[in-house]
C-alpha cells in the first residue's frame, strides 16, 4: 500500500447534523478532530463532499464543522450508503478522484454502508477513526473493525494530513502544523 496521493483524492463529510451531534459518543473530542481534519484538508486544496440525511428532520451540518469545511452544498440524502443517492454518485464521478478520505456520523449506518459500497467500486478509502463515531462506543468499535476487514485503511486525522503533506517543506507545512497543534 502506497502513500495517499494528494492529486487523487476527495473528502466525504457524512451527516454531522444538528440532531446527530448531540447524541454521539465522544461528542466533544470528535467536532474537534472532524473541524481540524477539514481545516487541513481544505488547507490542502482537496475536494469535498458533503451529505446530509433527511435535512428536514435532522437539521443542517454544525456550524463549526460547516465553516471548517468551507463553502459547499449539502447533498440530501435518504439512503443510508451515500451511493444509494445519485446526486452524489455524479459528483463522486465527475471529480475523478479514486481515494476517498471519509466520516461521518453514525459509523455503523451510513458511514460503514457508503465505505463498503466505495470499496466494492474499486475507491481506496481512508478512515480517520478519531472523526467518525456513533451512539454508542460498541457500534463504533465493531464498525471500524469491519471496515478495516473489508479493506479500509484506519488512521487518524493527523496522519492523513502529514500524509498528504509529505514533508516539512511542503507550503503548506505551517498551515497544517498550526492546525494540529
Amino acid at each position: 500500500m502506497s502513500l495517499i496521493n494528494r492529486e487523487d483524492t476527495v473528502f466525504i463529510a457524512i451527516d454531522y447534523q444538528e440532531k446527530l451531534m448531540p447524541v454521539m459518543y465522544e461528542k466533544e473530542d470528535l467536532e474537534e478532530k472532524v473541524c481540524r481534519l477539514a481545516e487541513g484538508l481544505k488547507a490542502l486544496g482537496i475536494p469535498h463532499i458533503v451529505t446530509q440525511q433527511y435535512t428536514k428532520g435532522i437539521g443542517e451540518t454544525i456550524p463549526s464543522i460547516a465553516e471548517a469545511i468551507g463553502e459547499f452544498t449539502p447533498i440530501d440524502k435518504t439512503s443510508f450508503s451515500c451511493m444509494g443517492n445519485e446526486e452524489f454518485v455524479r459528483q463522486l464521478k465527475e471529480c475523478g478522484k479514486k481515494t476517498a478520505v471519509i466520516c461521518g456520523i453514525e459509523a455503523h449506518i451510513c458511514l460503514q454502508q457508503t465505505v463498503l459500497q466505495l470499496l466494492d467500486e474499486g475507491y481506496t478509502v481512508y478512515v480517520p477513526a478519531d472523526c467518525v463515531s456513533s451512539r454508542s462506543k460498541q457500534d463504533r468499535h465493531w464498525s471500524i473493525g469491519r471496515m478495516r476487514q473489508a479493506g479500509a485503511i484506519i488512521t487518524s486525522y493527523e496522519a492523513v494530513l502529514y500524509e498528504l503533506l509529505r514533508g516539512a517543506k511542503a507550503p503548506e507545512f505551517k498551515a497544517i502544523s498550526k492546525i494540529v497543534k
